[in-house]
């Protein structure tokens, strides 16, 4: 799905529903407003995969760039809003944290991104860490970090993990089930 020499090029599919040619022109239309905070775009390939449940219509846009990775998530009951708010979503990334990506690329000056940092008119990175725990950890299995985690009312929880003998974190998910990251 090349567009022209002038837009970056975007694998659009849809998971068990049909991609018409007038969502994928306004895609394409509504993503390609991210062109002016990339150098070498015609170079990116934006991949949107497409899903409908339960009424929501959810649009899923990753933009793997050297180094870096820009994703969003956003569902509505309509697919074209889905696509508005997706697309703000993104450029909202690259606003809020203009300062981290800044520094990430005076580290790794290969990587070709943001043409517009250095307009004064996007918001500074205000973010900063305001609380810091320690915890102590006894090892336990993963029925018990789940447990704990529902008891905290916490949407994750990190332990150490006696059955994979490493640290855990056990995170609840979007559908409500759990998804689990160890740390090897």
């Amino acid at each position: 799905m090349l567009l022209g020499d002038d837009n970056m090029r975007y694998n659009i599919r849809g998971d068990k529903l049909t991609v018409t040619k007038s969502i994928k022109d306004y895609i394409e239309d509504k993503l390609n407003k991210l062109n002016k905070y990339y150098d070498n775009y015609e170079d990116l390939e934006c991949k949107v995969v497409i899903r409908s449940k339960n009424n929501l219509q959810t649009i899923e846009v990753t933009i793997p760039l050297n180094k870096l990775i820009l994703r969003a998530e956003e569902s509505e009951k309509d697919l074209y809003a889905a696509i508005d708010l997706v697309v703000d979503k993104l450029e909202g990334q690259i606003r809020k944290n203009k300062t981290r990506i800044k520094k990430r690329i005076e580290k790794n000056p290969d990587v070709e991104f943001l043409k517009i940092l250095d307009n004064d008119d996007i918001e500074e990175d205000t973010s900063e860490i305001v609380k810091r725990k320690d915890i102590d950890s006894k090892p336990m299995d993963e029925e018990e970090a789940i447990l704990q985690m529902n008891l905290l009312n916490h949407d994750f929880f990190v332990f150490k993990n006696v059955d994979e003998e490493c640290v855990s974190v056990i995170y609840r998910r979007k559908d409500n089930k759990y998804g689990i990251i160890n740390v090897k």
